[in-house]
């Protein structure tokens, strides 16, 4: 079982940077494999951005590519999706995700645990 707490949405302008964290919690919780998700209104939950258990791959969205940096720190146990150059379309509730497969995952229904999502918001 794991346990996942996001933090670090807001409200912020167009250009600006967020840096979310995934603090995860419960049995060998860093060697899970992770990932950001986002759902928008009337939209799926989508794949924004995913690592490794070890950090060494990684896996961006082409919407996000040079913009969104995403990291962990094991001795941690935490995930960071770091984001720049936020746009109105990033507008969205961010949810990290963790899965027991090997590897970037890039499917939804491979990620077993969900944490309660942060809500970013950019204004034009």
């Amino acid at each position: 079982q794991v346990q996942l707490v996001e933090s670090g949405g807001g409200l912020v302008q167009a250009g600006a940077s967020l840096n979310l964290s995934c603090a995860a919690s419960g049995r060998a919780a860093r060697s899970y494999a992770m990932g950001w998700f986002r759902q928008a209104p009337g939209k799926e939950r989508d794949l924004v951005a995913a690592i490794s258990w070890g950090g060494t791959s990684t896996y961006y969205v082409n919407s996000v590519k040079g913009r969104f940096t995403i990291s962990r720190d094991n001795a941690k146990n935490t995930v960071y999706l770091q984001m720049n150059s936020l746009k109105p379309e990033d507008t969205a509730v961010y949810y990290c995700a963790a899965s027991s497969r090997i590897g970037v995952v890039i499917l939804r229904n491979d990620y077993g645990y969900w944490g309660q999502g942060t809500q970013v918001t950019v204004s034009s």
